[in-house]
């Protein structure tokens, strides 16, 4: 009896720790694979004005005939911005993004949505899964900006740059029928 319960804790240690890892059928996935099986995949949009160089990171989910805002997520709380981690911005020299300096460096980029604004958010803890341990006492800078209304529904959350005009650009977050743009200033 001793010998069969040992064979059956041997078996589940085996089978956790596969599962832990992201086994299918035995089979070891490295990390590129499990990133590539990923619902939500991850992008990276980027922009190169002179010497500076700005990069967001976020995880990509769809809509898939879910209402998203004020559904899958609700309003007036903090998102994510994405799926997966925290979406993080990298910049590489000073810039102005609404009217507000922005110093180089690496911030997750969260956002409270409603339906006529949202609050844009750099905080400076990396590293976070969601926004699960979202602490606003790491918050580098806070402002709100209008919520728009898209021609056409955006089936996967897209963050771009608009084309450089002179040294502006914009950052925009479009999912749904909603879209958010935020004024960047290279200096």
């Amino acid at each position: 009896m001793k010998n069969l319960f040992r064979s059956i804790c041997t078996i589940l240690i085996i089978t956790l720790l596969m599962f832990a890892a992201g086994c299918e059928n035995g089979e070891e996935l490295d990390n590129n694979n499990i990133v590539e099986h990923r619902k939500s995949p991850i992008v990276i949009s980027s922009i190169t004005h002179g010497e500076t160089y700005i990069k967001v990171v976020y995880g990509q989910p769809y809509k898939r005939g879910r209402d998203i805002f004020g559904g899958l997520e609700p309003y007036g709380e903090v998102w994510r911005t994405g799926a997966n981690e925290a979406t993080e911005i990298t910049i590489t020299r000073d810039i102005r993004m609404d009217v507000h300096l922005v110093e180089e460096g690496t911030y997750a980029l969260f956002t409270i949505p409603e339906p006529d604004e949202w609050t844009i958010i750099l905080n400076t803890r990396l590293g976070q899964w969601g926004a699960f341990n979202y602490d606003e006492d790491y918050d580098y800078l806070r402002f709100t900006r209008p919520a728009l209304e898209t021609e056409e529904v955006v089936e996967a959350l897209t963050i771009t740059f608009d084309e450089v005009a002179e040294n502006d650009t914009n950052l925009i977050i479009a999912w749904d029928d909603t879209r958010v743009e935020i004024p960047i200033e290279f200096l």
